[in-house]
């Protein structure tokens, strides 16, 4: 069978088992997971080995510029305080708490190895969280959290990854460099975010009569943007999450009704299509890594991914319930730094930190690990990483996903 076979024959299931999903009640990421892993032990099926830098490129621009684009600016800046710290703090403590994990715990690893796990892990995909919570009432602000700390997140992970990539083969970490050089990404993918912004503003009203080339245009411009930013070294996930929301606010503002409705049917099938795409590739990998890892190691590294999971979910569960009581002092002082609207309640609190689930990212950065070190060494530990990141990805969707939707309900219930 042809690999182009194979990719409708996957596309042509997703549908099919996401309309099964919707019949039976059950979220579509949990079902999708579990047909790419019966795809994957098929033995006639071959092995669909992704490449990670087609994975970042296909998935990656479109699902954070359509995330952003549908974002409230508005909601955002008021939770800006709780998605940064989430999407980058958390992050950088994740990244530590499973270095911790793996590096007293897993057997041979270095301290620059499990920074390395750390890093590919730390990163939540909210995603899997909106897809699996899709339809249970979740409230407006802590979706609008769930979705801006997924805007941000990946570029911190992606920092730290590259980082804690560089240690193992030998390059020097400095804080001050490090810090420095992430606040140039940061600030270098707001740039470019920008100056594409206004470059897609005005293109647009050259082309104001024909929609057809401005939904065209809108398609494009997130993969140009990602792919100017990669280029010259900046952050690619910042520089279309700013592009999203420059082109929300112009399009509240002027776009007419008949081309927002044209753009939202189109963007919806992509996304409905990348989605299902993204949860049948991980189920897939699951089998395919199976064959790397030494038979005798199976069960030690499932328990290791297990112990890494709970690590995670703790260290996040503390993260949010600092924060809740951090803005409850905030609004207590009475500065005008926290209104209202940006307190978290109880319900928020346990539904935000139950979601914290991994995805497509923390699979793709895991494959992108390279084969070997510069001096011809094999990069250590390279297939235990990537068979504890597909695990705890698959624990994350399946363990928190099957549960999250009753935690939601009896929260709701509560109320």
């Amino acid at each position: 069978m042809e690999n182009y076979s194979i990719v409708i024959f996957i596309l042509a299931l997703m549908i099919v088992f996401t309309a099964i999903a919707e019949k039976i009640k059950l979220p579509n990421p949990i079902v999708l997971i579990t047909v790419g892993m019966a795809i994957g032990f098929i033995p006639s099926i071959p092995n669909i080995e992704i490449n990670p830098e087609i994975i970042m490129l296909i998935f990656l621009p479109p699902l954070l510029y359509d995330a952003a684009f549908n974002i409230s600016f508005k909601e955002f800046k008021t939770h800006a305080q709780t998605i940064s710290a989430l999407a980058i703090g958390l992050v950088f403590l994740t990244t530590l708490g499973i270095a911790v994990i793996g590096r007293y715990c897993i057997p041979g690893m270095s301290w620059s190895v499990a920074f390395v796990l750390g890093a590919i892990l730390s990163a939540t995909d909210a995603v899997a969280a909106i897809g699996i919570t899709k339809g249970l009432g979740l409230s407006h602000k802590t979706t609008t959290i769930l979705e801006g700390e997924s805007l941000v997140n990946d570029a911190s992970a992606l920092v730290a990854y590259r980082f804690a990539v560089a240690s193992v083969t030998g390059v020097a970490f400095v804080w001050w460099k490090a810090t420095l050089e992430f606040i140039i990404l940061l600030l270098g993918g707001l740039a470019i975010g920008l100056v594409m912004g206004v470059i897609l503003a005005y293109t647009l009203r050259w082309f104001r009569q024909n929609h057809l080339a401005i939904i065209s245009l809108m398609v494009l411009m997130p993969f140009v943007t990602y792919l100017l930013a990669e280029e010259i070294h900046v952050s690619g996930v910042i520089a279309v999450v700013i592009l999203g929301l420059s082109m929300a606010r112009l399009s509240r503002a002027k776009f007419p009704k008949e081309l927002k409705q044209q753009s939202l049917n189109f963007w919806e099938i992509n996304i409905f299509l990348l989605n299902g795409l993204i949860f049948i590739l991980i189920g897939i990998q699951f089998p395919i890594v199976l064959t790397s890892i030494d038979k005798t190691q199976i069960l030690p590294n499932i328990g290791y991914a297990f112990l890494i999971t709970v690590v995670a979910l703790l260290i996040r569960m503390a993260r949010v319930f600092l924060q809740k009581i951090n803005l409850q002092r905030g609004f207590r002082d009475k500065r005008g730094k926290v209104t209202f609207d940006a307190l978290l309640d109880l319900n928020n609190s346990i539904i935000i930190s139950w979601s914290g689930m991994r995805g497509i990212v923390s699979l793709a950065i895991a494959l992108a690990l390279p084969v070997t070190l510069e001096n011809g060494q094999p990069f250590p530990m390279r297939n235990t990483i990537i068979f504890i990141s597909v695990a705890m990805v698959l624990f994350t969707i399946l363990g928190q996903g099957l549960t999250l939707p009753w935690i939601v309900k009896r929260l709701n219930r509560k109320e």
